[in-house]
């Protein structure tokens, strides 16, 4: 009787070790970077916490961190062009800027030195606007990009337009 309580009290303990564990695709596996921005790792270059920061209808600055996974070449940050998600064909266009380059295993904030990445279109703060961020090596990734005001937190005095 006493190992037949010992066989079973050893087999629930076994069994609880796995059970317990967090398993496949939880939470706690996944990437996680807590942003009022957008987020996009799709490619060879990360888009992070990505915002339009606006102080006038119609206009704003982009404003992101990029981040190069590669560590032997360099990438750039080469246009940026997209549209109001649901509109009717709005489109958002960038003013011309200078390629912003990611070193290799780098990271840039647009922020930091300002890059002044002016875009303008039918949007305001409070819209989400949808764009496309196209890099020097011909990847582009999309994100729908939040649009801030220019005297909210972090993002207050952003806006170069």
């Amino acid at each position: 009787m006493r190992l037949r309580s010992l066989a079973t009290a050893a087999a629930v303990v076994a069994l609880a070790v796995p059970l317990t564990s967090c398993g496949f695709s939880y939470a706690t596996e996944r990437d996680y970077t807590p942003a009022g921005g957008a987020n996009n790792r799709e490619g060879v270059v990360d888009v992070l916490s990505a915002v339009v920061v606006s102080s006038a209808e119609g206009s704003g600055t982009f404003v992101a961190s990029l981040s190069n996974n590669d560590d032997i070449d360099e990438q750039s940050l080469a246009g940026i062009s997209g549209g109001a998600p649901g509109s009717d064909g709005t489109s958002v266009e960038a003013a011309e800027f200078e390629p912003v380059v990611v070193p290799p295993a780098g990271l840039v904030n647009l922020a930091e030195p300002p890059a002044d990445i002016i875009l303008t279109g039918d949007f305001t703060a409070g819209d989400f606007v949808s764009l496309s961020v196209e890099f020097g090596n011909g990847e582009s990734v999309s994100l729908n990009v939040p649009v801030v005001p220019d005297d909210f937190g972090y993002w207050e005095g952003l806006d170069a337009s």
